[in-house]
């Protein structure tokens, strides 16, 4: 699966971004998906998945309640809406698919990544 991620810029604190992925391949609509965020010197860390059906989705402490990730298998879409921007959100933010359907929470259980978009939240 093929991944372009889009939608990152420069916000104040307080406000929202809503970033996309879009996947290239048929195969799309069957796999879990994830948005992992990198900062430099730390590693990447996932902070929202969701299953091939967008039934269930995970989030990480950090962003729960603050982030909302859904998918549009028609479009081979997955979106992640950030609302409420903290400067501790600003990082190079990633979509990734995993090699399985239901949510998978490992980077190693995720084979196609997007190639970043850069978040940056100003105080």
């Amino acid at each position: 699966v093929q991944l372009q991620a889009s939608g990152g810029g420069l916000v104040q604190a307080g406000g929202f971004l809503r970033l996309s992925c879009a996947g290239s391949e048929h195969t799309f609509s069957r796999y879990s998906m994830g948005w992992f965020r990198q900062t430099p010197g730390k590693e990447r860390v996932l902070i929202a998945a969701i299953t091939w059906s967008g039934g269930s989705t995970y989030y990480a402490d950090s962003v729960k309640g603050r982030f909302t990730m859904s998918r549009d298998n028609a479009e081979k879409k997955v979106y992640l809406q950030m609302n409420s921007l903290k400067p501790e959100d600003t990082a190079v933010y990633y979509c990734a698919s995993s090699v399985r359907a239901w949510l998978s929470y490992h980077q190693t259980d995720f084979a196609s990544w997007g190639q970043g978009t850069l978040v940056t939240v100003s105080s």
